[in-house]
């Protein structure tokens, strides 16, 4: 029992402070924008980003959470060759839609 109890705790302490996604070099190239600054903008797609809202049954910060989801949406976008993501919806049970802008 203690064996479970300290795997659990170990999990909800590493949960809070680590990141799961690691930005690429495609996605650092990519900034969050508002759907009113992407007039001039070609949209290429769209990306439904994906992560672990719980671990172990712990919620999962707020902060961290959408870190994540934009940070996997960075990436998708910089893979289709976009440099602008735009927040389609909001984040429901760890899943969030984004546009995928080409701007200059």
């Amino acid at each position: 029992m203690k064996k479970n109890l300290a795997f659990v705790i170990s999990i909800a302490v590493f949960s809070g402070c680590s990141n799961w996604v690691g930005l690429t070099i495609e996605g650092e190239g990519v900034r969050l924008a508002t759907a009113s600054e992407i007039s001039n903008c070609t949209r290429l797609g769209r990306t439904r980003s994906h992560t672990l809202d719980r671990i172990v049954g712990v919620e999962r910060g707020a902060d961290r959470l959408q870190d994540e989801l934009l940070t996997l949406a960075r990436n998708d976008a910089g893979a289709m060759g976009g440099n602008v993501i735009v927040p389609e919806s909001l984040i429901d049970e760890g899943e969030q839609l984004f546009g995928i802008y080409l701007c200059r």
